[in-house]
């Protein structure tokens, strides 16, 4: 290899060159080149492009050390941070031109106006829990006394709670009532069901339902029991009874309010129909429902459709004395006719009495108005009930008395 100048590759030669074109002071001007030109010749080289990468962020495990000396104008522009190196240095360096200054001041006031986030150990939530408040203020008291009052409750929609910024309320979801000393047994209604059916009624909308769903399961699991306990006997008494699960022999809660004027959306009661075909169907049936100061047991065909209808009319004006010799029965007129003595027009009287809801006004299509049993023809419900009172419903002897009660209506 012949003697002579060292070679150098041609990527020390492109990557050299520009930098001596900006740094040497025996260049053709005596002025440097501007940085900002210098900046852009270094990015706009393609072998300077592929080789150097910039970090799109900042590491907070390579932060320098706070020093005297400004950066670099250079190293400013191409580390990808022009903003923020500018608004870094204009605490330590004066400003270039009037109009930077003007900017960076318009931009720190911007910043002040903006709001700050708040440390999470800053300033202590407060909070309510089941109505009362763990710090003493005034609103915080306010608050506890609106839990209380009915209808301005917090979890209600729309109630306003009047709290600070920052403050919270906690509302636990209410549990089960306990059982009061009374333990739960299988078939027999609990003292707790009618409490919740008599809460229920006071307060009869969802957000209330919703808010004590733990009291309505406990309560119609409790009577689903005693159901199935009835069920049973049910089925002694009256062969044509089926064994069916509670779900097919109770009714469900919720009212059928679209042709109502009353918008309460629950019953306030449970109720269970046993019968051939469990709650539905064309045949007569037996009926209960408990209620605080309002149960009621029954039996009958209660609204029956046209055939049906029909059929027992044409039975009532043939063998009238069937129906009647039901009625005078001993059990009947003392537990459901209120003990009258035994006499045929006291105790059709008294049956008629019972289904005069809904009776019709004038004698029915193709029957006599002087017809002897034109009273009973009349009806359009055959039913017979009485009222039960709590005692006769909760407690031990509420399944055998109302089975007792069943058996006087199988006849009817």
């Amino acid at each position: 290899m012949p003697r002579g100048r060292p070679t150098t590759s041609a990527s020390e030669t492109s990557t050299s060159a520009p930098l001596k074109r900006a740094l040497s002071p025996n260049s053709n001007s005596n002025t440097l080149t501007p940085p900002a030109r210098q900046s852009k010749r270094l990015k706009s080289s393609p072998l300077t492009s592929s080789t150097t990468r910039t970090t799109p962020k900042k590491s907070p495990y390579f932060t320098k050390s706070p020093s005297s000396e400004p950066q670099s104008e250079i190293e400013a522009e191409a580390s990808g941070y022009e903003d923020e190196d500018a608004s870094a240095s204009a605490i330590s360096s004066p400003p270039e031109s009037e109009e930077e200054d003007d900017d960076e001041e318009y931009l720190s006031s911007e910043e002040d106006k903006k709001p700050k986030r708040k440390s999470k150990g800053g300033s202590a939530k407060k909070a309510v829990t089941n109505g009362k408040g763990s710090t003493g203020g005034g609103v915080v008291a306010a608050t506890a006394k609106a839990i209380m009052q009915k209808g301005k409750e917090l979890w209600r929609p729309g109630v306003k709670s009047d709290l600070a910024p920052g403050e919270e309320v906690f509302i636990k979801l209410p549990k089960a009532r306990g059982d009061g000393g009374v333990r739960y047994q299988e078939g027999i209604i609990h003292p707790n069901t009618m409490l919740f059916l008599g809460d229920l009624k006071a307060n009869n909308d969802r957000e209330w339902l919703k808010m004590h769903d733990a009291d309505y399961r406990q309560s119609k699991k409790d009577f689903d029991a005693f159901v199935e306990k009835m069920t049973d006997k049910m089925t002694e008494i009256d062969e044509t009874i089926p064994e069916l699960p509670p779900k097919d022999l109770t009714f469900r809660i919720y009212r059928d309010i679209r042709f109502s004027s009353d918008p309460t959306p629950y019953k306030t009661h449970f109720s269970v129909a046993w019968s051939r075909t469990g709650r539905k169907g064309p045949y007569a049936g037996y009926y209960l429902q408990i209620k605080p100061s309002g149960s009621f047991i029954g039996g009958g065909l209660w609204c029956p459709e046209a055939a049906p209808l029909a059929a027992m009319r044409k039975d009532i004006d043939r063998k009238s004395d069937k129906l009647k010799s039901v009625l005078l029965d001993p059990a009947m007129r003392k537990e459901f006719l209120s003990g009258i003595f035994k006499d045929d027009k006291k105790a059709v009287k008294a049956f008629v009495e019972q289904n005069k809801e809904n009776a019709l006004k004038t004698k029915p299509k193709g029957y006599d108005a002087e017809n002897p049993n034109i009273s009973l023809l009349r009806l359009r419900n055959y039913t017979i009930g009485r009222k039960l009172s709590d005692e006769e419903v909760v407690g031990p002897k509420a399944p055998e008395r109302i089975a007792a009660l069943m058996a006087t209506l199988k006849p009817f």
